[in-house]
């Protein structure tokens, strides 16, 4: 892996000192997909307002097209004009979500990490700090998420937080209802939080470690990471005082259903066998719940407005 920034031009494999104090470092994957991520990482820095300073690490996982050029060419100096410092981590192959996202845990400065998928961007331009202000509203609370929509009109809810039933099934809480349904208005600790926005402490990262590998090369990584730290004492909270833009599922399109399915399948039935202890125990959905809704598709990216409504 060589690690890049704005202001070099050569490869280094040194973590790069900004000379600032970050609180907060995003952590995005990309993995080809050029139109959407940018799309989307062009709103992340354009939309975002931090009340401190915040960097964005881009791990490039072997992208074989023009995605690191338009990283190096076009995000840097966006990022310099917002006073966002960019850097691209970039692997010569696809080495999976998590070592990918273990990459960028241990190439950040900030106290809060935030794992932001290639496909997410703002609703709240405030997203960090209400993130933060949820992580910190206790002293046991170690993961936050906000809210997911979907960037169509209506705004309908994309993931209020997971649900794991008994026999171990997910439940995206709120998928498809109306982004104003009460039952999704307050905050509320969860099972699991999904990994296309997570906020977690990097000292907690540090004292229990990223993803593992085991769940590769995606699907499952981010509940197993969920339930490790509840396991260790830590909440996991979901937080609608923060509201990001999901196109979803545009991570995986560049696998084949097939492949995909078998993948789910695969770390389902990992991710099942190490935390069945904990699930069926657990006052979980009910089977019925997680029933996954199916839902019309996207529109086409030209399709949808940009920039999306914020608030």
């Amino acid at each position: 892996m060589i690690i890049r920034t704005g202001a070099e031009s050569a490869p280094s494999a040194a973590t790069h000192s900004t000379g600032l104090s970050m609180r907060y470092s995003v952590i995005t994957l990309t993995y080809n997909q050029i139109a959407v991520t940018r799309r989307c990482l062009t709103a992340l820095v354009r939309d975002t307002v931090s009340d401190a300073p915040w960097e964005l690490l881009v791990v490039d996982n072997g992208s074989s097209d023009d995605t690191p050029r338009w990283v190096a060419d076009e995000l840097y100096p966006l990022g310099a004009a917002r006073g966002v410092p960019v850097r691209l981590l970039s692997n010569a192959e696809n080495v999976g979500c998590s070592t990918a996202r273990n990459q960028g845990i241990a190439a950040a400065t900030g106290d809060f990490l935030v794992f932001n998928d290639n496909d997410v961007t703002p609703r709240t331009r405030a997203w960090l700090p209400r993130l933060r202000e949820a992580i910190e509203i206790a002293p046991d609370v170690g993961l936050v998420g906000p809210k997911l929509v979907y960037p169509t009109p209506g705004v309908a809810i994309q993931c209020a937080g997971v649900g794991i039933s008994r026999r171990g099934h997910v439940c995206f809480r709120g998928r498809g209802e109306p982004n104003g349904a009460p039952a999704w208005a307050a905050a509320a600790e969860v099972q699991c939080l999904i990994s296309a926005c997570l906020m977690v402490r990097a000292d907690l990262l540090n004292l229990h470690g990223g993803f593992d590998p085991v769940f590769h090369p995606v699907q499952f990584e981010d509940f197993d990471l969920c339930y490790r730290f509840r396991e260790a004492g830590w909440r996991a909270v979901y937080t609608p005082a923060a509201e990001m833009y999901h196109f979803e599922s545009t991570t995986t399109q560049g696998s084949s259903a097939r492949n995909n399915a078998a993948t789910v399948a695969r770390n389902g039935l990992a991710f099942q066998k190490r935390w069945r202890h904990r699930f069926e125990a657990e006052d979980g959905p009910p089977e019925a719940a997680c029933r996954w809704l199916r839902l019309p598709p996207l529109p086409p990216l030209e399709a949808i407005p940009d920039p999306l409504p914020l608030v």
